[in-house]
């Protein structure tokens, strides 16, 4: 079988910084914009690219060889590609996977997704690591370079980007708990990945997925056992209606679990404070400590701001005392809060990185049997309170 021929369209790579790298165009023909951020992940391409966490993103693989298996109609984490470019150095001629139903090429090509192949991606990562994630633009009808770095520099920011509304349903749709339904959970849709609601009703968990612009009476309308808060691309400091609904829900006394975004929203419903990371942190390899355990996790990341918290001690909120339950160790950044009441029982709980990692380690799958418990908990006291007798629950006794 005789090879499909290269194509040597060329393609030009310029960064805010005037950084300039040229190659040949993978994918559609163009012009694109974006902030240049990095992914480390070996595998896993085609979740990566539909994740809508990585909206207005160009993302370079540092892996040097991308498009091996192919494209299927089983992985795709949401309804299309989302990366705003893509930059790889040596993309397959020909998918090798008995699963593949197209190339990578394809696809990226027929979605109209502006990609640059051939470039030495090891310097164009070692520069972002250096001088932090900016902005980049693709183009395979200019040759200028000074001409794209302008338009580069007129391009938005992702810092005070409220993008979550773009990426989320426009409508509910329920995913259906598999066998037993043990829990109703009101899941608001920031950028969600198909994988997450999957992985939930596997634990008999009814999963009601909410557009970002819920209230807080679309999440008490589905009567909640607990409510969830997805990945999702944009700066949390932008988000202010989602804040509001969380604060509303944990008055309410209604159980939480955010990643990603959600660990977000949640620090700064406590009332921490977020800031942008140098380069962030992206791909299936990143360990990070669960502290209530001791335990190592090597997990899924993809998120360029962080929750600005105290490592030690506890902080007293609105809502109970708040703790940093995770923490990266390759450079300390917050992974992961809890909130307790008065009696150090937990309430609510969110991490920064990805459990349902698609493609990635499992190690972190255990946080929603760790979801289903803390709702089954908090039932279970919700329970036992109004079966107290009323001079009883009147005293306050126990």
């Amino acid at each position: 079988m005789a090879l499909p021929a290269r194509n040597h369209i060329p393609a030009l790579l310029v960064l805010e910084d005037g950084r300039t790298f040229r190659g040949e165009t993978f994918g559609a023909e163009g012009e694109t914009f974006g902030e240049a951020v990095f992914s480390t992940g070996m595998s896993g391409y085609q979740e990566t690219l539909t994740d809508p966490s990585y909206h207005r993103q160009i993302v370079v693989m540092t892996a040097p060889h991308v498009g091996n298996t192919g494209m299927n109609d089983e992985d795709p984490e949401s309804s299309r590609i989302w990366v705003a470019g893509y930059v790889v150095r040596d993309p397959a001629r020909v998918p090798s996977n008995w699963r593949s139903v197209r190339s990578l090429a394809d696809d990226l090509r027929d979605q109209g997704v502006v990609g640059i192949s051939g470039v030495d991606t090891r310097a164009l990562t070692r520069h972002l690591r250096e001088r932090g994630a900016m902005r980049v633009g693709i183009s395979t009808t200019e040759t200028d370079p000074q001409r794209l770095l302008q338009r580069v520099q007129e391009s938005a920011q992702m810092a005070g980007a409220n993008l979550s509304e773009a990426v989320s349903t426009a409508e509910t749709y329920v995913v259906p708990a598999v066998g037993e339904k043990r829990f109703t959970v009101a899941a608001v849709d920031l950028g969600i990945k198909a994988n997450t609601p999957r992985m939930m009703s596997e634990r008999g968990i009814e999963v009601h997925v909410l557009p970002a612009t819920a209230t807080l009476a679309d999440v008490q309308a589905v009567s909640p056992d607990g409510l969830f808060f997805s990945n999702g691309p944009g700066d949390p400091a932008a988000t202010t209606g989602q804040v509001e609904l969380l604060q509303g829900a944990l008055r309410a006394g209604i159980p939480y679990f955010g990643i990603c975004f959600g660990n977000q929203l949640f620090g700064r419903a406590l009332g921490f404070g977020t800031y942008k990371l140098k380069y962030g942190h992206r791909g299936i390899n990143q360990p990070v400590m669960d502290r209530t355990t001791g335990k190592v996790e090597v997990t899924a990341h993809n998120h360029g701001f962080a929750v600005d918290a105290p490592l030690e001690g506890s902080t007293t909120t609105e809502f109970g005392e708040a703790t940093v339950s995770h923490v990266c160790l390759n450079d300390d950044v917050v992974e992961g809060l809890e909130l307790r009441d008065a009696d150090g029982r937990l309430t609510s709980f969110s991490v920064q990185y990805h459990p349902e990692a698609a493609a990635g380690p499992h190690d972190a799958a255990y946080l929603f049997d760790r979801f289903a418990d803390l709702m089954s908990s908090v039932s279970t006291r919700s329970l036992a309170l109004a079966a107290r007798p009323a001079d009883d629950a009147a005293d306050g006794s126990n």
